[in-house]
């Protein structure tokens, strides 16, 4: 299938779909999604999986700065459900951000109308389930937010915008996978990779012309190598941050990232392959696709590129090269660099630890030695209407505390307008994947080893970018620095969905004892309630 798209043509649309602009306010886009089950022989083998509209992957939202999205959901599958928005900030809105601490999940054959707004954000970013391993059945999606148009960027209008969602895929059943985790069983290694849900896809172009390719790692588990062959990829955005420019042959892109590329078809015209391959595995699983330029009358040809042979010390030096572009704006007006973040004296510094202990003889995933588990009412529901006893704030330390792992449903306090450091420890041999909601945060060290305050020699301090996920090594640490201007309750979870089911999270809770609007927005007229919040009026 030929899938384009011409970026000129999204704002034509969104006309068509009904934007409204009263009193200077921002335009709203409606859509009615409707969640179902539906069979597709993905690797082969006819398997069930969730369909969005009908559609495997879901539709792709384009929309712009600022735009407001009202979209109602119609949950027809057999159990409860929720879709978070992958890196969309929800400013003062924690109540839309889709995941089990935040919002009651949606019961079978009912519906619940999400309202959120793309505010202040451009680039590339996807949605997908966060409840129960809903997500390794599909129902994920991109959702692209372009720049207003009175907001310069730093490269010329692509002539053509693709999206490409990677990602590793399973053949069994999202409940087989849920089902051996609550055995205590770790994850099967993945039976393939796909690009946006299929095996096979080609993407057309004219010669000579440059266009934009959205990248977005899908997956439930696995790094991904991508590369088209023989064609230099120039990175200019990453997550939200417009970056400097840099040429590269190859890119990593871990579980739950989104970069965004330019490509000149500046080659002879031909067939050339598309290629997206798991990384730091003793088994490799490759997926291709075919970038065919117009006018082109020969089929691919030649060796599938590889991936590049250097592995963790190669990976983290290129994610050294990833840098602010401190001139350029991104959603706003003002340069990115306006902001000089390095000469912030953090309030805080947090320290967590990922582990995989065994707790009453089963695998669970911790943080810090707490592994989290999901309460019957939403933290942000207890919080709310002052229930006690669903969550601690208590029980999950912000240095490792070496002691024997337990579980709660752990909440870390902190305050509005705090300007913390976070270090990611890595002590097992595995790669991780950390993602926080309601912000994004700079990434400013990268190394292997035990942290140390000296280690913060090595940050960062200029122009490290901003984004919503970060990458940790195994035996390595990463540090991240994150101004908390946004109140709320907010995920703080590993990318890789297992370990997010098992236990690898917990929520931040942002906040400042005088309730504002200036602050946070009400909570939602329609707001679903569940657990020792029903009977309750907001």
């Amino acid at each position: 299938m030929v899938k384009s798209f011409i970026p000129h043509l999204v704002f034509g649309v969104l006309a068509v779909l009904g934007v409204s602009l009263v009193n200077a306010e921002d335009p709203y886009l409606y859509f009615t999604w409707t969640v179902t089950y539906g069979t597709r022989s993905i690797l082969g083998v006819p398997q069930q999986v969730i369909l969005i509209n009908g559609q495997f992957p879901g539709p792709k939202l384009d929309v712009v700065t600022n735009n407001n999205i009202i979209l109602n959901l119609i949950n027809k599958l057999d159990q409860p459900f929720l879709m978070t928005w992958n890196g969309i900030k929800q400013r003062k809105n924690s109540w839309q951000d889709g995941v089990l601490g935040t919002n009651c999940p949606i019961p079978p054959n009912s519906n619940y109308t999400y309202k959120f707004q793309a505010k202040d954000q451009i680039g590339s970013y996807t949605y997908f389930p966060s409840t129960l391993m809903h997500r390794a059945a599909g129902g994920f999606g991109a959702l692209n937010i372009i720049h207003r148009s009175v907001i310069p960027i730093p490269y010329a209008n692509p002539d053509g915008d693709f999206t490409l969602l990677v990602g590793d895929w399973f053949k069994a059943n999202h409940k087989t996978l849920q089902q051996s985790l609550d055995s205590g069983k770790s994850m099967p290694f993945p039976d393939g990779v796909l690009i946006n849900g299929q095996t096979q896809a080609t993407f057309t172009g004219d010669q000579g012309k440059t266009y934009m390719f959205r990248i977005s790692n899908v997956g439930l588990s696995t790094s991904l190598n991508f590369r088209i062959q023989g064609h230099k990829m120039k990175l200019v955005e990453v997550e939200g941050s417009h970056v400097i420019q840099n040429l590269y042959d190859s890119l990593d892109v871990h579980v739950g990232q989104s970069i965004t590329i330019l490509v000149t078809l500046d080659q002879p015209p031909k067939d050339y392959y598309i290629v997206a391959s798991t990384r730091f595995t003793k088994t490799v699983l490759t997926a291709t696709a075919v970038l065919h330029y117009a006018n082109s009358n020969a089929p691919v040809s030649g060796l599938v590129p590889a991936a590049p042979a250097n592995g963790f010390d190669w990976s983290m030096e290129q994610a050294r090269t990833y840098r602010w572009n401190l001139t350029s704006n991104a959603a706003r007006p003002n340069p990115q660099g306006s902001f000089h973040y390095g000469t912030i004296t953090p309030t805080k510094t947090i320290v967590l630890a990922n582990s995989a202990p065994l707790i009453n003889g089963k695998l669970r995933y911790a943080v810090n030695g707490v592994s989290y588990i999901n309460p019957d009412t939403p933290l942000k529901l207890a919080d709310y209407f002052n229930i006690p006893g669903v969550f601690s704030t208590n029980s999950l330390s912000e240095l490792p505390s070496g002691r024997a792992a337990t579980l709660a449903t752990s909440v870390m306090a902190t305050s509005l307008h705090d300007f913390i450091e976070v270090v990611f420890q890595n002590n097992e041999n595995t790669m991780q994947a950390w993602h926080l909601d309601g912000y994004d945060f700079w990434v400013v060290g990268f190394g292997s080893g035990q942290w140390a305050p000296d280690k913060r020699k090595s940050y960062n301090l200029v122009d490290a970018l901003t984004r919503h996920t970060t990458q940790v090594y195994p035996n390595s640490w990463t540090a991240i620095l994150v101004s908390l201007d946004n109140q709320g309750m907010w995920n703080v979870r590993s990318t890789l969905w297992d370990r997010q089911y098992l236990g690898q999270q917990f929520y931040l809770r942002v906040w400042n004892p005088v309730r504002s609007l200036a602050n946070e927005y009400d909570i939602p007229s329609n707001v679903l309630l569940c657990g020792q919040a029903v009977g309750r009026h907001p």
